[in-house]
Order: structure tokens, then C-alpha cells, then sequence
């Protein structure tokens, strides 16, 4: 497989992982409660009744094995994480490093073409200015006034042009190269099962190899 292909193996062991945590994580799941009405202490000659909580999931009876695959799947996301770095250590670039350098060039050009398409502009605003008086009997009062708001850029429009195509155009090398290693690359890891199988079938899947 490819690295494209590994990572995506990777988020479905991590998906697989989760449903499993979350079954054991419930203590409906790995506990049972059985409830004994003691009905001949208040009555005789009635019988008492013992009533057994309903599992909240089909895996109840299986919590061991349940165990015994999230421990699994850990040891497959370890030996995938493992054949990942050593194909990103073979490629031409350092993935990561170029991936996050990456993404903060395209936030910076993302900053510099906002400031490029800003435009001067003029407008006025009815009665939003006030200002103050005094009437023909001497009191300080308010009045209102139209308000004419201009704005102008404070830098330099070319410079940061400029500097956001070269932005541009090295995020665009980048990336170009960045895909290549990942389609092009090979991860030595061979899958234990297929990425769209269901959780169940997985499970099901393992516990009948453990049970060889």
C-alpha cells in the first residue's frame, strides 16, 4: 500500500478502536447485575424472584475477547505507525515538516489576499456624528451631523501582491510534491482485514483465529 492508502488504514483501525473502548467503557457491559425480589420474606409461601439486567450491547457476553481485540488492534496501529515513519523517512521531502509548513503558508496567503482586495472607500453616514451648542438661552445642547467615513489601505498593495504569489506558488510546488511521495510511496504492512469491513465483522473475524 501506499502512504495515501496507509493513512487511511490507520483512521479505521483508529475508528474500530473507539467502538471498542466505548463497549468497555460502559460498566452495563462489563458487569452483570441480577436483582433477587425476596418476596417469601413478606408473604408465604411466595417465591422469590432473581431478575438480570438486559446488556447494553450484543458484545456482553464477549467482554474478554473484546478485550483481547482492542489490545489487537493497539498492536496493529503500533506496527502500522511504525511502516509509515520508515516510508516517510525514504521519501524526498520531510513530510510532516513540509505538510505543516504547508498549511501555515496557505493561512498567511489566505491573510495577504484579504488585504489585496481591499478596496478604498467612501461613505456617509446620516446624522451618526454629534456635537454640542448653546441655544439662544445659553444651554449646551446636542445636535447631529452626517458623518462622511473614508477609507484608504495603509500599506503597500504591490508588496503584498507580491509576496502572496510567491506564497502561492510554493504551496502549489509543495504540495505537488508532497502528493507524488504519497501516491508513490510503499508502506511494508500488510492489513489484517479490509478497510470497509464493519466492526462486527472484524470482531467476529478475530475471534474465530482465537479461537483456532
Amino acid at each position: 500500500m501506499n502512504l495515501k492508502e496507509a493513512f487511511r488504514f490507520q483512521n479505521r483501525i483508529q475508528g474500530l478502536m473507539n467502538e471498542a473502548q466505548n463497549i468497555l467503557s460502559r460498566d452495563q457491559n462489563v458487569t452483570e447485575t441480577k436483582s433477587t425480589y425476596l418476596r417469601s420474606k413478606v408473604m408465604e409461601g411466595a417465591e422469590d424472584a432473581v431478575l438480570t439486567d438486559i446488556p447494553a450491547t450484543d458484545y456482553a457476553d464477549r467482554i474478554t475477547a473484546m478485550v483481547e481485540f482492542l489490545v489487537w488492534l493497539l498492536g496493529e496501529k503500533e506496527k502500522l505507525a511504525k511502516a509509515i515513519h520508515h516510508a516517510k523517512a525514504q521519501q524526498e521531502i520531510d513530510l510532516d515538516a513540509e505538510t505543516s509548513l504547508n498549511s501555515a503558508r496557505q493561512n498567511v496567503a489566505a491573510i495577504l489576499k484579504r488585504m489585496a482586495d481591499i478596496r478604498s472607500r467612501e461613505q456617509v453616514l446620516a446624522n451618526a456624528g454629534y456635537g454640542y451648542r448653546f441655544n439662544n438661552d445659553g444651554d449646551q445642547v446636542t445636535y447631529k451631523c452626517d458623518v462622511r467615513k473614508v477609507v484608504t489601505i495603509n500599506f503597500d498593495r504591490n508588496t503584498v501582491r507580491n509576496a502572496l504569489a510567491v506564497l502561492n506558488r510554493k504551496a502549489d510546488e509543495v504540495s505537488a510534491a508532497i502528493d507524488r511521495c504519497i501516491v508513490n510511496s510503499e508502506v511494508e504492512y500488510e492489513t489484517p482485514f479490509d478497510v470497509n469491513d464493519s466492526f462486527s465483522v472484524v470482531f467476529d473475524a478475530f475471534c474465530s483465529e482465537r479461537a483456532k
